[in-house]
Parts: structure tokens; C-alpha cells; sequence
């Protein structure tokens, strides 16, 4: 970790399996410290790229951003997490919320309603926890697991004793910030913009966290785009986020309208300008 307390990765924008396993090998390279990929309902599978990215690397971490648990077998996530894990010798991180529903996506017919989905986010955070630590059971409303072959539990272990999960808490919300309670991470979102949004609604969720028995070690992942051109500018805006209590800051490319290719383009230049660091952070990382 740095100086600071503040960590770095780049959100991939997409391309193809091979674009995005340069782009990981890429960021390695010029100093960040994670790759995350983008999970869709079909497209490149991240997993499989991820798993490229670790045998093509040796301590970058590597994750999603993020994996809409509802929409997916707990099971199968906590397996491929694990397998990760092993490939990159404990450099995975889980990332996972309840799943948007109003980004276009396409109707494959899995559950929408807000409600239902918080209750398979909850079982099934509780489940991949189960799985990686060696139960074969688990008996939930939405999930059940039983197992009587532990050589396949044995068998995917993971390398970490606690593979990170970070998990999307909307604040002010007390039902969905009680979930960061049981996590390592929070992702956070703001149900109103104003004075709880932003480096002040941070600060304000990591007091209500600390106060209720989050972990002392609990990651606050912030987010945004910074300019490739400016590092000063780059360091200035991560810096307010770290200073609010973030421990990682997120390149991202979302905010490039142009195509695809022209979105790629923008976070290879990204990546190749170094991560925004300040200049004494710099010197000391």
C-alpha cells in the first residue's frame, strides 16, 4: 500500500479478450495497482480474462466491477473467484451489488424486483463465504448447497485466508449499509446529490460504519476519470477522495461518447500516464 493509504486501478472499458489482457498487462507495467473488468449478461467473460491477466502478471490485483450477484449462481462466482485466486497466487477481489436494471440491458428474464434481489445478494454473499471456507453446506430462502464431495472444496481453496469483498452500500440507507457491515469493502453510492453525495457523504458513511463494528480494515472505493494530461490535476481529485477516507481510487473511461475503440484508446492513454499519484506519495510508494 502507499504512503497515503491510497490504492489505485483502472476500470476496463471493454474490447475483445486479447484488448483487455494487454490492457491488464499494461497497467501492471505502468505502476496501478488493480485491474477491474466489466461483467455483462453476454459478452467477453471476465473471469476467463481475468485469469489470463494473473498468469500474465505477478502482483497487479484483479477483480470485476461489479458482479451482480442476483444474477448469478453464487456457487459458480465463488468458484471462479477462487480459481482466480489460485492462478494469480491471492490477488483476486470480489466485487458485487444487487445489479442495475436501467442500463438497457437485455431481457434474459432474471429478477428484477428490488426487494428480492437485496435477499439473493444477502444469501448469496453468505454462501461464497461458506464455499471458501470449506463448507459444503448452506441452507437459505433463495439458495441451497449441499455437497458431499469435499476433495472439489478442498480442491479450489483460495490462496488468501479472506478474499476481499466489496459490496455496493447506498447511503444513507441502513438496510444496505448494515450489508458493508459483513464485507471488506464498500462501494458507494448516494440516493441524493447535495451534501450527502460525494468526499462528504464518505466521511459521513465511515463514521456510521466505524460506529457500527465495521472492520478496522474495511477498503471505501471511490471512482471517476482523471486527466491523462495533468498530474497534477490527476493527484488533486484522487487526493480530496483519499483525504474523505477512500482507500482506492477507480480510473474509468465511461464518460468517452465516442465508440468503443476511441473509449479503449482513452484508457491506454490513461494507464500509460501512471496512476494519480501526489509527487511525495510518489517518491515513497
Amino acid at each position: 500500500m502507499t504512503s497515503s493509504g491510497m490504492r489505485y486501478g483502472a476500470v476496463l472499458p471493454g474490447g475483445t479478450a486479447t484488448e483487455q489482457v494487454q490492457l491488464g498487462v499494461l497497467a501492471e507495467r505502468c505502476g496501478w495497482d488493480a485491474v477491474f473488468t466489466w461483467e455483462a449478461a453476454y459478452g467477453v467473460e471476465p473471469w476467463s480474462v481475468l485469469a489470463a491477466m494473473a498468469v500474465g502478471t505477478s502482483h497487479v490485483r484483479l477483480g470485476t466491477m461489479l458482479t451482480p450477484l442476483p444474477w448469478r449462481r453464487p456457487w459458480k462466482v465463488a468458484s471462479q473467484v477462487a480459481t482466480l485466486d489460485q492462478l494469480s497466487r491471492g490477488r483476486a477481489i470480489l466485487a458485487v451489488g444487487v445489479g442495475a436494471t436501467e442500463t438497457n440491458l437485455p431481457d434474459t428474464g432474471e429478477e428484477v424486483r428490488l426487494r428480492e434481489r437485496a435477499e439473493m445478494l444477502d444469501e448469496g454473499i453468505d454462501l461464497i463465504r461458506a464455499l471458501w471456507d470449506g463448507k459444503g453446506s448452506y441452507e437459505g430462502r433463495h439458495y441451497r448447497y449441499h455437497s458431499g464431495r469435499t476433495d472439489l472444496v478442498a480442491a479450489v481453496r483460495p490462496v488468501q485466508d479472506r478474499i476481499p469483498l466489496w459490496v455496493v452500500g447506498v447511503w444513507p440507507g441502513p438496510k444496505s449499509m448494515r450489508r458493508v457491515l459483513r464485507c471488506d469493502g464498500l462501494i458507494p453510492q448516494f440516493r441524493e446529490s447535495g451534501t450527502d453525495a460525494g468526499p462528504d457523504g464518505v466521511r459521513a458513511a465511515r463514521l456510521w460504519l466505524a460506529e457500527n463494528g465495521a472492520r478496522a480494515d474495511l477498503d471505501v472505493i471511490a471512482d471517476g476519470e482523471t486527466p491523462a494530461g495533468d498530474p497534477g490535476a490527476a493527484a488533486d481529485e484522487a487526493s480530496g477522495w483519499a483525504k474523505a477516507g477512500c482507500t482506492w481510487w477507480l480510473e474509468t473511461r465511461w464518460g468517452v461518447q465516442e465508440d468503443l475503440a476511441q473509449r479503449i484508446a482513452a484508457m491506454r492513454e490513461r494507464l500509460e500516464a501512471g496512476p494519480p499519484r501526489g509527487a511525495a506519495e510518489g517518491a515513497t510508494s
